[in-house]
């Protein structure tokens, strides 16, 4: 909405003008427009970009989880695995 239809607009008047034009969806904030538009300015598009964490298991938790898969084979290995994953 910052440079929708006839001009630009700064952060308070998109704020104003979401609220205006979209009156049944909770309002935003001039913090969200802001992230919004950083985002936009460094991607591109503003689409939710999904996150890319990993696990990291040490191999002794590796083994136990793959014991636990031979020993329980049609258990899904994501209720076999421990909760203490560390996610980076």
């Amino acid at each position: 909405m910052i440079g929708y239809g006839d001009r630009a607009r700064n952060q308070c008047e998109v704020v104003r003008l979401f609220r205006e034009t979209h009156p049944d969806l909770p309002p935003l904030n001039q913090g969200t427009i802001s992230k919004i538009e950083a985002q936009y300015r460094e991607m591109g598009h503003v689409r939710k970009v999904p996150s890319k964490r990993q696990a990291v298991v040490d191999d002794d938790t590796k083994l136990n989880l793959l014991l636990a898969l031979e020993e329980n084979p049609i258990t899904p290995a994501r209720q076999l695995a421990p909760s203490s994953f560390i996610y980076i």
